[in-house]
């Protein structure tokens, strides 16, 4: 099974169309105020093989709820300071959760013990000044300190300039649980807006 790919911070409805033509699994949209990526237009239908995810940040059940029910969305992404007891009430409400977790190299995987049974996915992105979107990477080798099994997704500053990189990092042993790499700033023309053509060219690089 290759690896999926998540394109995030969708925003423009024609856009979100031209990428979605592309097939992607994963299309994600952020509904937070603060960010330049922040999604206004509505999203047009998709095809049933990509997978629609809601991006959050400290942000209440009853907005969830609504943003979920409005965009039928298939996941929500919590990428503030969510605690367990909050994602736990998501997966009472039925939705399927992905956490995500800043990540540098003093990051203490043992936090995330008391996520695991309350999340399907983790996602793990570079710390930066934003929640998201910093278009920098990691020292994805800290990853060997991570032993639990829950299945991730690889975030930030992921781009064409290193998909051999990327697939390096994937022929590794301790990166067997990264199911999905999740794209944003790097395949940008502007804030929201990706370019169809590098969109392209990375999901072809990775399933071939």
């Amino acid at each position: 099974m290759g690896i999926k790919i998540k394109i995030c911070g969708m925003k423009f409805s024609d856009n979100i169309n031209e990428i979605a033509s592309l097939k992607p699994d994963y299309l994600g949209f952020i509904f937070y105020g603060k960010s330049p990526r922040n999604i206004e237009a509505d999203i047009p239908n998709l095809p049933q093989s990509i997978q629609k995810v809601g991006v959050f940040v400290n942000a209440s059940l009853e907005m969830i709820l609504e943003k979920v029910n409005a965009y039928q969305l298939d996941f929500v992404q919590l990428h503030g300071d969510e605690s367990p007891e909050f994602c736990h009430l998501l997966q009472l409400n039925k939705f399927k959760v992905i956490k995500a977790f800043s990540i540098d190299n003093q990051f203490n995987f043992n936090a995330l013990k008391n996520y695991n049974k309350y999340c399907n996915y983790f996602l793990f992105d570079t710390k930066g000044t934003n929640y998201g979107g910093n278009g920098i990477t990691f020292d994805w080798s800290i990853l060997e300190n991570y032993t639990l099994n829950k299945p991730y997704f690889l975030s930030g500053g992921i781009g064409l300039e290193n998909i051999e990189e990327v697939k390096s990092f994937l022929a590794k042993e301790y990166s067997k649980n990264c199911i999905a790499i999740d794209c944003n700033s790097k395949l940008e023309i502007s804030p929201g807006l990706k370019s169809t053509e590098k969109t392209k060219q990375l999901i072809n690089a990775f399933k071939e």
